[in-house]
């Protein structure tokens, strides 16, 4: 099957001429970070069908559910009451703590939204500013600085990774030479999957990680396969140092935060902690949650997963990602960044929502690259003990939408699916279960909503 052209985001100024007539009809709907307001899609209602839920009760204190947004409407076949519904669905009766939406189009804010509340033991609702823990969405900030460095010609993706850290080593002296700047944003070092995130969790620090790759068998040679990294990918971290004398935070801070206007995020547990509001991670416990203190394992790996940021931040991420932002990201580093590298067929075999519409998967740089029905969808997801987080965006609709929230439930991960369905106009399978949506039968069984592995998305 084949798939619109990878480069769809590219000729912006042709969507534009196409859609001005539409764009204009819908300033009304277009609308502030600070003040959400939107539209949604034209096919059955089924939410109308939820009963009223009882507010949650938290620490003792009544917490209510989020209220429906006034002037929700259709836009271009997204049903923003729906999304409204849903949304208020999953946080109430606790089914997760707290969650946060923000959905981009033609370079605008189109829909945002925080729900539920940020800690069980002392809740405060979610806002459009609350910092969430991004975990492995991550990765497309290490790949987006790495695409700057290029641009600027203070590094290149073809360059060994031994040019810029002389002490790298994989089990083999051929392998530790071939791999290069690419391999490690593309995941495909040739490492078995998620090298030494296990010793990551239980408390190794990063340099020892990395030191232990010298030990483990590949997987394949550099470049000829894919497989999921953590430790590895984070070298470029490293690479960033030793081509620019800046620590890798640093750098991403000033050129992507700051020009962006991200000024909600910030990297690694003392960031999330400084925030004036955060999201605390919950566990489930006898059927309640409970929050914790993040963990600062996975917060190591700053380039894989050590991001913190609000959905209002990644808003801005989301138009930069689909090329309103150039002064930023060029459309070249975009272009580069959203094309396939590297296959990824396991992918077909993950998620029902992977299950049921995906034709083919590859990995792009720190991008998952689909063919979602005969569409291209562009991915990343992320776990860490108590948050997720899921985005995508689709060229063919000038869209990007993400989904963020504070708990280990895998639940809300039916809203992006559903969204993107919408958005293509495909007909619609129940990607959340029907206690969300209110159905009376389910074509497709919905994800349970039990936890993933951390660092697995």
């Amino acid at each position: 099957m084949t798939i619109p052209n990878s480069n769809a985001f590219r000729h912006r100024k042709r969507f534009t001429r196409v859609l001005i007539g539409t764009s204009v009809a819908l300033l009304p709907a277009i609308i502030s970070a600070a003040q959400p307001q939107s539209s949604g899609w034209a096919s059955r209602d089924p939410a109308q069908t939820i009963q009223p839920t009882a507010a949650p009760s938290y620490a003792g204190h009544v917490v209510r559910t989020t209220p429906a947004t006034p002037n929700l409407r259709e836009v271009q076949g997204i049903d923003y009451r729906e999304i409204d519904r849903y949304a208020n669905s999953l946080v109430a009766g606790q089914r997760v703590p707290g969650l946060a939406i923000a959905i981009v189009r033609h370079g605008k804010i189109e829909f945002i939204k925080g729900y539920g509340i940020t800690d069980a033991q002392n809740p405060e609702p979610v806002d459009t500013h609350t910092v969430f823990r991004l975990a492995s969405l991550s990765k497309s900030f290490a790949s987006a600085l790495t695409s700057l460095l290029v641009q600027q010609g203070r590094i290149h993706w073809n360059d060994g990774v031994t040019q810029w850290v002389p002490s790298f080593r994989l089990p083999t002296q051929s392998a530790t030479d071939r791999v290069t700047v690419e391999n490690l944003v593309s995941q495909s070092v040739g490492l078995p999957k998620n090298a030494f995130d296990r010793d990551i969790e239980a408390n190794l620090d990063y340099p020892s990680a990395v030191s232990k790759l010298a030990t483990v068998n590949m997987k394949c040679d550099p470049g000829a396969c894919y497989s999921y990294q953590n430790v590895a990918f984070s070298l470029i971290g490293d690479v960033v140092f030793a081509a620019t004398g800046n620590f890798y935070p640093e750098a991403v801070e000033r050129m992507i935060f700051k020009p962006l206007g991200m000024n909600d995020a910030s990297y690694g547990l003392a960031g999330i902690q400084a925030s004036p509001r955060w999201a605390r991670p919950h566990i489930g416990r006898a059927g309640a949650w409970r929050s914790l203190t993040p963990k600062p394992t996975y917060y190591r790996l700053a380039p894989a997963a050590g991001v913190n940021a609000s959905i209002s931040d990644m808003a801005q991420w989301l138009i930069a990602q689909t090329g309103h932002r150039t002064d930023v990201l060029s459309e070249n580093a975009l272009d580069n960044m959203h094309s396939s590298k590297v296959k990824s067929p396991t992918e077909l075999r993950g998620s029902s929502w992977r299950r049921g519409r995906l034709n083919d998967a590859s990995y792009g740089l720190g991008w998952r690259v689909y063919n979602y029905a005969g569409h291209r969808v562009i991915f990343h997801g992320g776990a860490v003990e108590g948050y997720r987080g899921a985005m995508a965006l689709v060229p063919e609709r000038d869209l990007g939408l993400v989904i963020l929230w504070n708990s280990s439930s895998s639940l809300p991960s039916g809203l992006m699916p559903t969204i993107v369905d919408r958005a293509l106009a495909l007909p619609g399978l129940p990607w959340l279960p029907k206690e969300i949506t209110g159905l009376s039968e389910q074509s497709a069984p919905a994800d349970s909503g039990l936890p993933e592995p951390e660092g697995n998305d």
